[in-house]
């Protein structure tokens, strides 16, 4: 699986998140297990 420039991803163990600066193949790990790709949040309407 490729990461995503400009994504986030979050490790399921410690909460670590981290921000993807450069895109690439491969996956991004931390503590030997593949971090999480987090959703976009929703942002509040302004009504």
């Amino acid at each position: 699986m490729a990461n995503q420039l400009g994504k986030r991803y979050q490790c399921p163990v410690c909460g670590t998140v981290v921000l993807c600066t450069k895109a690439g193949q491969g996956s991004i790990q931390c503590h030997e297990k593949d971090m999480d790709l987090q959703q976009a949040r929703t942002l509040p309407s302004s009504d």
